[in-house]
């Protein structure tokens, strides 16, 4: 029996790893797979191109990504067109888009399927291979793959390659609010990244419910499905806005993200490059798409609307599992039927006891208690003692996944000795309290994340590990490891998943999840004789993962600490200083800082992460010319008084953000596009941030009360300060990369126009 269980704990360790593996493809060089098939090296080839340098909007490699794409895909025998205007979305930052377009003509004549993904790369510094050179390489291939069929597809397929994406979803609102062909469009597939592996996750946008976009899903049978209602509702419930959003919000349009969010230190960073882009994440990419185009292209799009939503997730083997909301209740009821009719036959055999029972709650909540806060110190613990991190905005270490090792291992130590020194109690009586938090937590999600109410499917497995559990005195071990392999399968990802996508802050939802993982696990591990020596085994794994991430810490040329340099002058005050985001700056911009540096006062820019400087020192003044306001328009009508304003560079630029005093605006208009009543009505001091192509002017056109003064704040940047003749700041060294999400290696100005 000891070796039973010693080889039934060897498999349940493999169920976990085979958790994890099974969500993804294998990569393996196939340049020479049939024509009429997705080829990944084929795809990486495109990567490359498009990868060459950042290409941001105003940047040069931004046009001569815009020509690849097209020359690719008149390769194909596709007419293209260009959709170019000015947007500025619901996020206030204004751009030229320049959108590239393609259409597949079908056969029939109903709603039109649409491919989507962008090619801008986010400012400054991303190379955007993964984000999203991988998704337009994505699309590439699999549409060349689809025309080699040489089969005529039902349906119209849209190929919309976006811009702007990464300023404020500007491409898309650009083609949903003023291209003819967005009234055809029946279906979007958009492909995204969040970081630079891992793999990708499908994620619903929908206005109403699911249901019948998730039928429609599982016929099209993509081999190796990664979605789940938890994460749609948990998605629909943050500020993660992609292209598809527009689609949904303004277009009405019903679509499918895939997004991979592995590696999330790479995200927007001069590290998103072609060697980083992990190869078994876009093969998965194309493993989606390749079905999905070949079903839908067929599809009737014309009625993929649903009042119902459902529940689904999905398992190895099975793929995607799907059930209505109708059946959350009578699930979770039939559930506490079943664990009070086994409390009652529990009761009855004498394999349970109430005093037994009472005392099987203090494990269960020692270990929810202890855990929970190990997890959510995590972040506080980890950049107490290395402060470097701080400076890592997206909040996940190079090291990231050693952390999540070593609290995972911290976790299960807690669990095992907790358990162990409870280890006169019964078994049986021991699961009473893990069942009950388990429904407890069913009952809350039924009720406030109904998508998460698949939780419910691991307990009906412990369930009836709990009835072997009463009528057996050792129930078999390999049948315990069957039971539980449910919780395994879908759980373990999620220990993973939680800190990966949401930063190291979140480790508290994988050292929960894998204490509550433990208690569904726990009918097989109560059997263990060893809880004590597996606590310190796993004690000891916690100090080797520790030493482990500790070794890894350091930043270098293959972990390079993210750093941040500007000059800014301020005309308003005569005043020139350097500035830095980082909160432990390094010698390359702290020789500019140190002999006064100090704390900023005022304003900070507008940045993903609401990041503000963190210190200032006093500068040598430099000729830096500020931007020409003309002042085109100043009149009263009515009780209001408008402006019009033109405000031209003097030198190369980037961006202009306006900001203003706090007066109401009746009306505003930025290169004649108007800013909505709601977004003026609820935008804080900042108006507008302009990224500039091509050294364009910025026209504003202001209504406001003629009784109230305005003050318009101009802060002019341009990307050129470790280029710019005037300045002798050096080449940031191997070990460092800019700050991403932030205004970073820039020229500043700051000038403030009063109107009395």
């Amino acid at each position: 029996m000891k070796f039973s269980r010693t080889l039934a704990l060897i498999l349940l360790f493999i169920a976990v790893y085979w958790s994890f593996t099974s969500l993804m493809p294998s990569y393996h060089a196939d340049l020479q797979n049939p024509a009429q098939e997705f080829s990944t090296d084929r795809a990486l080839e495109h990567v490359k191109n498009i990868s060459i340098e950042p290409h941001a909007v105003g940047f040069p490699g931004h046009e001569r990504v815009r020509s690849y794409i097209l020359a690719e895909l008149n390769k194909m025998g596709l007419k293209t067109q260009i959709q170019d205007g000015y947007t500025a979305g619901d996020w206030g930052n204004l751009s030229k888009a320049s959108n590239i377009l393609a259409r597949i003509e079908g056969s029939g004549d109903g709603k039109a399927l649409l491919l989507l993904s962008h090619y801008d790369s986010g400012p400054h510094s991303s190379y955007g291979a993964s984000d999203a050179g991988s998704g337009v390489a994505t699309i590439l291939e699999s549409v060349r793959a689809f025309l080699a069929q040489n089969k005529q597809p039902k349906n119209d397929i849209i190929i919309l390659i976006s811009d702007a994406e990464e300023l404020g979803l500007n491409g898309a609102d650009l083609f949903v609010n003023q291209h003819p062909w967005a009234k055809d469009v029946g279906l979007a597939l958009n492909f995204e990244a969040r970081g630079s592996g891992g793999p990708s996750y499908m994620l619903i946008e929908t206005n109403r419910g699911n249901g019948k976009l998730i039928q429609e899903f599982a016929k099209a049978n993509p081999k190796y499905p990664v979605a789940n209602s938890l994460a749609y509702s948990i998605y629909k419930m943050l500020p993660n806005d992609t292209d598809l959003t527009v689609f949904r919000e303004d277009g009405d349009i019903e679509g499918f993200n895939f997004a991979f969010i592995d590696d999330h230190f790479d995200y927007h960073t001069a590290l998103d490059t072609y060697d980083r882009l992990d190869r078994k994440t876009l093969a998965h990419q194309g493993s989606y798409l390749m079905p999905l185009l070949a079903y839908f292209s067929d599809a009737d799009l014309n009625n993929l609307k649903s009042l119902n939503d459902e529940v689904y997730f999905n398992l190895p083997i099975f793929k995607l599992v799907s059930y209505p909301f109708e059946w959350i209740w009578p699930m979770f009821f039939l559930a506490v039927i079943a664990f009070i009719a086994l409390l009652v036959v529990g009761f009855k055999k004498q394999q349970l006891h109430a005093k037994d029972i009472l005392k099987g709650f203090l494990p269960a909540l020692i270990t929810l208690a202890i855990n929970g806060a190990l997890g959510y110190f995590c972040w506080t613990i980890i950049t107490w003692w290395y402060p470097g991190f701080k400076d890592m905005l997206h909040g996940f270490t190079y090291n990231g996944h050693t952390y999540i090792a070593v609290y995972v291992s911290l976790t299960l130590a807690v669990c095992f000795y907790v358990y162990h020194k409870f280890k006169k109690i019964s078994t049986a009586n021991l699961l009473v309290a893990p069942l009950f938090v388990w429904l407890v937590i069913c009952a809350l999600v039924g009720l406030y994340l109904k998508g998460a109410a698949f939780f419910i499917i691991p307990v009906f497995g412990m369930l009836a590990a709990f009835l072997v559990t009463i009528h057996q005195d050792e129930p078999n071990p390999f049948l315990m490891v069957f039971l539980a392999l449910p919780a395994v399968l879908i759980f373990a990802p999620f220990i993973k998943m939680f800190p990966v996508g949401l930063g190291l802050k979140m480790m508290m939802g994988a050292t929960l999840m894998t204490t509550l993982l433990f208690f569904l696990v726990l009918p097989f591990f109560g059997q263990l004789k060893s809880k004590g020596r597996l606590a310190y085994l796993f004690l000891l794994l916690f100090f080797g993962f520790g030493i482990s991430s500790h070794i890894q810490s350091d930043f270098n040329e293959k972990r390079p600490k993210p750093s941040s340099l500007l000059y800014i002058y301020n005309a308003d005050t005569d005043s020139t200083v350097w500035a830095t985001y980082d909160k432990k700056t390094i010698g390359w911009n702290d020789q500019f800082l140190k002999d006064n540096k100090r704390s900023p006062d005022g304003q900070s820019l507008f940045s993903k992460y609401r990041t503000k400087l963190n210190f200032i020192a006093d500068a040598p003044k430099k000729d830096i010319a500020l931007p020409w306001v003309d002042t085109v328009k100043d009149t009263i009508i009515g009780e209001n008084r408008l402006i019009e304003l033109c405000i031209t560079p003097k030198r190369k630029v980037n961006r202009l953000d306006v900001y203003t005093n706090p007066i109401p605006l009746n009306a505003a208009t930025v290169n004649r596009i108007p800013l909505s009543p709601y977004y003026l009505e609820h935008r804080s001091a900042r108006l507008i941030t302009h990224y500039i192509s091509n050294n364009h002017f910025t026209e504003l056109e202001l209504s406001f009360p003629k009784d109230s003064v305005l003050e318009l704040s101009l802060y002019e940047a341009s990307n050129d300060l470790l280029t710019n003749q005037e300045f002798s700041v050096p080449k940031r060294p191997d070990t460092s990369i800019p700050m991403p999400f932030v205004l970073n290696d820039a020229i500043l100005t700051i000038k403030t126009i009063r109107f009395e």
